[in-house]
Protein backbone atom coordinates (compact mmCIF):
# COMPACT_ATOMS: atom_id res chain seq x y z
CA UNK A 1 0.00 0.00 0.00
CA UNK A 2 0.99 3.95 -0.34
CA UNK A 3 3.19 4.92 2.40
CA UNK A 4 1.04 7.76 4.87
CA UNK A 5 4.78 9.74 5.50
CA UNK A 6 7.89 10.64 3.55
CA UNK A 7 9.97 10.48 6.44
CA UNK A 8 9.43 9.12 9.86
CA UNK A 9 12.02 9.85 12.57
CA UNK A 10 11.39 7.39 16.01
CA UNK A 11 13.02 9.39 18.75
CA UNK A 12 12.43 13.11 19.43
CA UNK A 13 16.25 13.85 20.91
CA UNK A 14 18.76 16.52 18.91
CA UNK A 15 19.23 14.17 16.03
CA UNK A 16 15.68 12.80 15.74
CA UNK A 17 14.21 16.79 15.49
CA UNK A 18 17.14 18.29 13.25
CA UNK A 19 16.57 15.19 10.79
CA UNK A 20 12.63 15.73 10.90
CA UNK A 21 12.24 19.45 10.39
CA UNK A 22 15.39 20.08 7.57
CA UNK A 23 13.22 17.08 5.51
CA UNK A 24 9.83 19.25 6.23
CA UNK A 25 12.36 22.35 4.69
CA UNK A 26 11.65 20.19 1.48
CA UNK A 27 7.93 20.17 1.34
CA UNK A 28 8.03 16.35 2.33
CA UNK A 29 5.13 14.55 4.78
CA UNK A 30 7.06 14.00 7.95
CA UNK A 31 6.48 12.70 11.71
CA UNK A 32 8.31 12.38 14.93
CA UNK A 33 7.35 9.59 17.38
CA UNK A 34 9.17 10.14 21.20
CA UNK A 35 8.34 8.42 24.19
CA UNK A 36 10.06 8.50 27.29
CA UNK A 37 10.06 5.34 29.70
CA UNK A 38 10.29 6.90 33.19
CA UNK A 39 13.51 5.70 35.10
CA UNK A 40 13.41 3.39 37.05
CA UNK A 41 12.69 6.13 40.32
CA UNK A 42 9.84 7.07 37.98
CA UNK A 43 11.37 10.06 36.29
CA UNK A 44 10.20 11.15 33.26
CA UNK A 45 10.02 14.45 30.93
CA UNK A 46 9.58 16.08 27.29
CA UNK A 47 10.34 16.13 23.84
CA UNK A 48 13.99 17.02 23.23
CA UNK A 49 15.41 13.84 24.29
CA UNK A 50 18.48 13.37 26.37
CA UNK A 51 20.69 16.59 25.69
CA UNK A 52 17.88 18.90 26.46
CA UNK A 53 16.16 17.22 29.67
CA UNK A 54 18.80 15.46 31.35
CA UNK A 55 22.22 16.03 29.92
CA UNK A 56 23.94 18.78 28.40
CA UNK A 57 21.72 22.05 29.32
CA UNK A 58 20.55 20.95 33.01
CA UNK A 59 24.08 19.91 33.49
CA UNK A 60 25.72 23.28 32.03
CA UNK A 61 23.37 25.27 34.09
CA UNK A 62 24.41 23.66 37.29
CA UNK A 63 27.64 23.60 36.24
CA UNK A 64 27.32 27.62 36.07
CA UNK A 65 25.64 27.78 39.71
CA UNK A 66 28.48 26.30 41.29
CA UNK A 67 31.48 28.38 38.95
CA UNK A 68 29.08 31.31 40.17
CA UNK A 69 29.58 30.32 43.80
CA UNK A 70 33.40 29.73 43.57
CA UNK A 71 33.03 33.28 41.85
CA UNK A 72 31.64 34.91 44.69
CA UNK A 73 34.29 33.34 46.91
CA UNK A 74 36.87 34.91 44.92
CA UNK A 75 35.21 38.25 44.54
CA UNK A 76 35.83 39.22 48.66
CA UNK A 77 39.65 39.50 47.35
CA UNK A 78 38.41 42.06 44.30
CA UNK A 79 36.93 44.04 46.74
CA UNK A 80 33.31 43.13 46.35
CA UNK A 81 32.03 43.09 49.72
CA UNK A 82 29.34 39.78 49.78
CA UNK A 83 28.46 38.96 53.30
CA UNK A 84 29.97 35.65 54.49
CA UNK A 85 29.21 32.40 54.43
CA UNK A 86 27.07 32.65 51.08
CA UNK A 87 24.46 29.59 51.67
CA UNK A 88 23.44 27.57 47.95
CA UNK A 89 19.63 26.63 47.56
CA UNK A 90 19.43 23.54 45.90
CA UNK A 91 15.81 23.99 45.26
CA UNK A 92 15.57 27.13 43.69
CA UNK A 93 18.07 26.51 41.50
CA UNK A 94 16.36 23.59 40.39
CA UNK A 95 13.48 24.97 39.58
CA UNK A 96 14.39 27.74 38.00
CA UNK A 97 16.51 24.79 35.65
CA UNK A 98 13.62 22.44 35.61
CA UNK A 99 11.10 25.57 34.42
CA UNK A 100 13.89 26.37 31.82
CA UNK A 101 13.75 22.58 30.56
CA UNK A 102 10.16 22.89 30.16
CA UNK A 103 10.25 25.93 28.09
CA UNK A 104 12.57 23.96 25.60
CA UNK A 105 10.02 21.14 25.14
CA UNK A 106 7.36 23.38 24.98
CA UNK A 107 9.65 25.20 22.19
CA UNK A 108 10.37 22.08 20.42
CA UNK A 109 6.45 21.30 20.07
CA UNK A 110 5.79 24.55 18.70
CA UNK A 111 8.83 24.15 15.83
CA UNK A 112 7.47 20.85 14.91
CA UNK A 113 3.98 22.29 14.46
CA UNK A 114 5.08 25.40 12.98
CA UNK A 115 6.85 23.28 10.27
CA UNK A 116 3.99 20.62 9.63
CA UNK A 117 5.73 17.80 11.37
CA UNK A 118 3.25 15.45 12.95
CA UNK A 119 4.10 14.67 16.46
CA UNK A 120 2.82 11.20 17.84
CA UNK A 121 3.76 10.64 21.85
CA UNK A 122 4.08 7.04 21.47
CA UNK A 123 6.83 4.43 21.87
CA UNK A 124 7.19 2.77 18.59
CA UNK A 125 8.16 -0.67 17.24
CA UNK A 126 8.41 -2.24 13.71
CA UNK A 127 5.89 -4.47 12.49
CA UNK A 128 7.25 -4.93 8.83
CA UNK A 129 10.51 -2.77 7.30
CA UNK A 130 8.08 0.09 6.38
CA UNK A 131 5.25 -0.15 9.60
CA UNK A 132 5.70 1.37 12.90
CA UNK A 133 3.38 0.48 15.52
CA UNK A 134 2.47 3.19 18.00
CA UNK A 135 1.91 2.50 21.34
CA UNK A 136 0.60 5.70 23.43
CA UNK A 137 0.77 5.69 28.21
CA UNK A 138 -2.76 4.52 27.99
CA UNK A 139 -2.01 1.78 25.66
CA UNK A 140 -3.90 3.05 22.72
CA UNK A 141 -2.19 1.61 19.74
CA UNK A 142 -1.84 3.63 16.41
CA UNK A 143 -0.18 1.98 12.51
CA UNK A 144 2.21 4.49 10.66
CA UNK A 145 3.68 3.94 7.82
CA UNK A 146 6.49 5.60 6.31
CA UNK A 147 8.45 5.61 2.87
CA UNK A 148 12.09 5.69 4.75
CA UNK A 149 12.37 5.73 8.31
CA UNK A 150 15.21 6.91 10.58
CA UNK A 151 16.16 5.76 14.25
CA UNK A 152 17.39 8.30 16.55
CA UNK A 153 15.93 6.73 20.14
CA UNK A 154 20.00 7.62 21.83
CA UNK A 155 20.44 5.29 24.92
CA UNK A 156 20.19 5.34 28.53
CA UNK A 157 22.18 5.24 31.72
CA UNK A 158 23.10 2.22 33.17
CA UNK A 159 22.72 0.38 36.33
CA UNK A 160 25.65 -2.13 37.37
CA UNK A 161 23.59 -5.53 37.62
CA UNK A 162 26.50 -6.93 40.04
CA UNK A 163 25.77 -4.49 42.39
CA UNK A 164 23.07 -5.55 45.31
CA UNK A 165 21.08 -2.50 46.16
CA UNK A 166 21.72 -0.64 42.98
CA UNK A 167 19.09 -0.28 41.28
CA UNK A 168 16.67 -0.35 44.13
CA UNK A 169 18.57 2.59 45.95
CA UNK A 170 20.76 4.31 43.27
CA UNK A 171 19.71 7.09 41.27
CA UNK A 172 21.54 7.98 37.50
CA UNK A 173 22.10 11.30 35.51
CA UNK A 174 17.92 10.54 34.37
CA UNK A 175 17.34 11.47 37.69
CA UNK A 176 19.46 14.01 39.44
CA UNK A 177 18.44 17.01 37.12
CA UNK A 178 14.89 16.66 38.29
CA UNK A 179 15.63 16.09 42.00
CA UNK A 180 12.95 18.84 44.13
CA UNK A 181 14.97 18.33 47.42
CA UNK A 182 19.37 18.58 47.56
CA UNK A 183 20.82 15.10 47.14
CA UNK A 184 23.08 16.04 50.06
CA UNK A 185 25.61 13.89 50.68
CA UNK A 186 26.26 12.04 47.62
CA UNK A 187 28.83 9.05 46.11
CA UNK A 188 29.21 8.92 42.30
CA UNK A 189 30.70 5.36 41.61
CA UNK A 190 32.64 4.59 38.51
CA UNK A 191 34.15 7.69 36.10
CA UNK A 192 32.54 8.54 33.07
CA UNK A 193 32.09 12.14 32.44
CA UNK A 194 29.19 12.54 33.53
CA UNK A 195 29.85 11.25 37.24
CA UNK A 196 32.89 13.96 36.91
CA UNK A 197 31.18 16.81 35.67
CA UNK A 198 28.02 16.01 38.41
CA UNK A 199 30.42 15.65 41.17
CA UNK A 200 32.16 18.87 40.28
CA UNK A 201 28.74 20.73 40.59
CA UNK A 202 27.79 19.09 43.27
CA UNK A 203 30.63 19.72 45.46
CA UNK A 204 31.03 22.99 44.17
CA UNK A 205 27.25 24.28 45.38
CA UNK A 206 28.83 23.20 48.93
CA UNK A 207 27.77 19.84 49.26
CA UNK A 208 29.78 16.47 50.75
CA UNK A 209 30.35 14.54 47.50
CA UNK A 210 32.72 11.16 47.03
CA UNK A 211 33.70 9.70 43.48
CA UNK A 212 34.57 6.03 43.39
CA UNK A 213 37.09 5.28 40.88
CA UNK A 214 38.04 1.39 39.86
CA UNK A 215 40.67 2.42 37.28
CA UNK A 216 41.69 5.95 35.55
CA UNK A 217 39.55 8.65 35.44
CA UNK A 218 37.62 9.01 31.92
CA UNK A 219 38.78 5.60 30.80
CA UNK A 220 36.35 6.07 27.60
CA UNK A 221 37.24 8.87 25.95
CA UNK A 222 39.45 9.88 23.68
CA UNK A 223 41.07 12.19 26.79
CA UNK A 224 44.78 12.06 27.35
CA UNK A 225 45.66 10.99 30.66
CA UNK A 226 47.53 13.38 31.48
CA UNK A 227 44.17 15.79 31.23
CA UNK A 228 41.87 13.65 33.24
CA UNK A 229 44.81 13.31 35.63
CA UNK A 230 44.48 17.46 35.61
CA UNK A 231 40.79 17.46 36.22
CA UNK A 232 40.85 14.97 38.97
CA UNK A 233 43.75 17.08 40.62
CA UNK A 234 41.94 20.45 40.12
CA UNK A 235 38.66 18.60 41.78
CA UNK A 236 40.36 16.88 44.67
CA UNK A 237 42.12 20.38 45.73
CA UNK A 238 38.29 22.21 45.81
CA UNK A 239 37.08 19.61 47.78
CA UNK A 240 35.58 16.66 45.86
CA UNK A 241 36.89 12.92 47.30
CA UNK A 242 38.35 10.08 45.45
CA UNK A 243 38.09 6.64 46.05
CA UNK A 244 40.79 5.32 44.23
CA UNK A 245 41.04 1.95 43.11
CA UNK A 246 37.73 0.83 45.06
CA UNK A 247 34.60 -0.69 43.63
CA UNK A 248 30.93 -1.25 45.11
CA UNK A 249 29.67 -4.38 45.78
CA UNK A 250 26.17 -3.64 47.80
CA UNK A 251 24.26 -0.61 48.71
CA UNK A 252 21.33 -1.14 51.68
CA UNK A 253 18.65 1.47 53.31
CA UNK A 254 18.59 2.08 56.86
CA UNK A 255 16.25 2.97 58.87
CA UNK A 256 17.26 6.75 59.33
CA UNK A 257 16.85 6.26 55.09
CA UNK A 258 20.36 6.66 54.83
CA UNK A 259 22.28 4.26 52.20
CA UNK A 260 25.24 2.95 53.22
CA UNK A 261 27.51 1.93 50.79
CA UNK A 262 30.13 -1.18 51.21
CA UNK A 263 33.28 -1.58 48.54
CA UNK A 264 35.83 -3.24 48.17
CA UNK A 265 39.30 -1.18 48.34
CA UNK A 266 41.73 -3.31 45.10
CA UNK A 267 44.79 -2.00 47.08
CA UNK A 268 44.34 -2.88 50.42
CA UNK A 269 42.52 -6.27 49.69
CA UNK A 270 39.75 -4.44 52.14
CA UNK A 271 36.18 -4.15 52.51
CA UNK A 272 35.11 -0.64 53.31
CA UNK A 273 31.47 0.76 54.64
CA UNK A 274 30.33 4.80 54.42
CA UNK A 275 26.95 6.47 54.61
CA UNK A 276 25.55 8.47 51.74
CA UNK A 277 22.46 10.54 51.00
CA UNK A 278 22.48 9.83 47.32
CA UNK A 279 23.71 6.79 45.20
CA UNK A 280 24.15 8.13 42.19
CA UNK A 281 25.62 5.75 38.96
CA UNK A 282 27.71 6.53 36.07
CA UNK A 283 28.53 3.50 34.61
CA UNK A 284 27.92 4.43 30.68
CA UNK A 285 24.85 4.03 28.47
CA UNK A 286 23.06 1.45 26.77
CA UNK A 287 21.32 1.98 23.72
CA UNK A 288 17.65 2.04 23.61
CA UNK A 289 16.68 -0.39 20.90
CA UNK A 290 14.80 -3.02 23.47
CA UNK A 291 11.04 -2.27 22.49
CA UNK A 292 12.57 -1.16 18.45
CA UNK A 293 11.92 -5.05 17.21
CA UNK A 294 14.69 -4.47 14.91
CA UNK A 295 14.96 -8.59 14.66
CA UNK A 296 11.86 -8.62 13.17
CA UNK A 297 13.39 -6.22 10.14
CA UNK A 298 16.23 -7.66 9.53
CA UNK A 299 18.19 -4.16 11.05
CA UNK A 300 21.41 -5.60 12.45
CA UNK A 301 22.52 -4.29 15.47
CA UNK A 302 27.03 -5.18 17.28
CA UNK A 303 26.04 -7.88 19.49
CA UNK A 304 28.54 -6.83 22.19
CA UNK A 305 27.71 -2.55 22.58
CA UNK A 306 23.25 -3.43 21.25
CA UNK A 307 24.08 -0.77 18.94
CA UNK A 308 23.11 -0.07 15.29
CA UNK A 309 25.26 -0.77 12.50
CA UNK A 310 25.10 1.74 9.71
CA UNK A 311 27.22 2.75 7.16
CA UNK A 312 28.77 6.07 6.04
CA UNK A 313 25.47 7.25 4.49
CA UNK A 314 24.03 6.33 8.05
CA UNK A 315 22.25 3.52 6.54
CA UNK A 316 21.16 0.46 8.37
CA UNK A 317 21.39 -3.37 6.47
CA UNK A 318 17.94 -2.26 5.65
CA UNK A 319 18.02 0.19 2.30
CA UNK A 320 15.63 2.31 3.66
CA UNK A 321 16.29 2.58 7.18
CA UNK A 322 18.66 4.66 8.37
CA UNK A 323 20.23 5.45 11.97
CA UNK A 324 21.77 7.90 13.68
CA UNK A 325 23.37 9.87 16.83
CA UNK A 326 24.47 7.77 19.84
CA UNK A 327 22.49 4.49 19.05
CA UNK A 328 24.69 3.86 16.04
CA UNK A 329 28.04 2.06 16.48
CA UNK A 330 31.69 3.90 16.13
CA UNK A 331 29.88 7.43 16.54
CA UNK A 332 30.74 9.95 18.68
CA UNK A 333 28.14 10.48 21.73
CA UNK A 334 27.75 14.32 21.17
CA UNK A 335 24.87 16.70 20.74
CA UNK A 336 26.19 18.68 17.61
CA UNK A 337 27.52 15.11 15.07
CA UNK A 338 23.32 14.01 15.73
CA UNK A 339 21.88 17.21 14.97
CA UNK A 340 24.70 17.75 11.76
CA UNK A 341 24.15 13.41 10.74
CA UNK A 342 20.39 14.66 10.98
CA UNK A 343 20.33 17.47 8.67
CA UNK A 344 23.06 16.29 6.40
CA UNK A 345 21.11 12.34 5.71
CA UNK A 346 17.35 14.37 5.36
CA UNK A 347 19.72 16.67 2.53
CA UNK A 348 20.66 13.46 0.66
CA UNK A 349 17.45 11.91 1.30
CA UNK A 350 14.90 14.72 0.08
CA UNK A 351 17.55 18.16 -1.68
CA UNK A 352 20.04 16.33 -4.19
CA UNK A 353 22.88 16.32 -1.77
CA UNK A 354 25.66 13.74 -1.72
CA UNK A 355 27.76 15.21 1.10
CA UNK A 356 28.40 12.65 4.15
CA UNK A 357 28.94 13.31 7.79
CA UNK A 358 32.45 13.58 8.68
CA UNK A 359 33.63 12.24 12.22
CA UNK A 360 37.36 12.92 11.87
CA UNK A 361 38.31 15.74 14.23
CA UNK A 362 34.93 16.46 15.96
CA UNK A 363 35.99 18.81 19.00
CA UNK A 364 34.15 17.72 22.30
CA UNK A 365 34.41 19.10 25.81
CA UNK A 366 33.75 18.04 29.51
CA UNK A 367 32.37 20.35 31.74
CA UNK A 368 34.00 19.38 34.94
CA UNK A 369 35.39 22.42 37.57
CA UNK A 370 38.05 22.60 35.39
CA UNK A 371 36.30 22.63 32.01
CA UNK A 372 38.49 20.34 29.57
CA UNK A 373 38.18 20.44 25.80
CA UNK A 374 39.97 18.45 22.89
CA UNK A 375 39.93 17.92 19.57
CA UNK A 376 41.90 14.91 17.50
CA UNK A 377 43.67 12.12 18.68
CA UNK A 378 44.88 11.99 21.93
CA UNK A 379 48.86 11.36 22.67
CA UNK A 380 48.25 7.62 23.55
CA UNK A 381 46.02 7.47 20.41
CA UNK A 382 48.68 8.89 18.37
CA UNK A 383 51.40 6.64 19.34
CA UNK A 384 49.85 4.28 18.78
CA UNK A 385 48.62 5.15 15.47
CA UNK A 386 51.95 6.41 14.02
CA UNK A 387 54.92 5.38 16.60
CA UNK A 388 56.85 7.44 19.34
CA UNK A 389 59.02 8.26 16.63
CA UNK A 390 56.54 10.40 13.98
CA UNK A 391 55.16 12.45 16.90
CA UNK A 392 55.77 15.87 19.08
CA UNK A 393 54.60 16.46 21.85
Amino acid sequence: GKNEYDLLVIGGGSGGLACAKEAAQFGRKVAVLDYVEPSPQGTKWGLGGTCVNVGCIPKKLMHQAALLGSALKDAQHYGWNIAQPVHHTWSVMAQAVQNYVKSLNWGHRVQLQDKKVKYFNMQGSFSDPHTIRGLTKAGKETIVTAENIVIATGGRPKYPTHTAGALEYGITSDDLFWLKESPRKTLTPFVFNVSLECAGFLTGIGLDTTVMMRSIPLPFFPYQQQMASLVTEHMECYGTKFLKRCFPTKVEKLESNKLQVTWKNNDLGTEETDCFDTVMWAVGRAPDIKTLNLDAVGVKTNSETGKIIVDASEATSVPHIYAIGDITEGRPELTPTAIAAGKLLARRLFGQSSELMDYDNVPTTVFTPLEYGCVGLSEEAAVQHYGSDNIEV
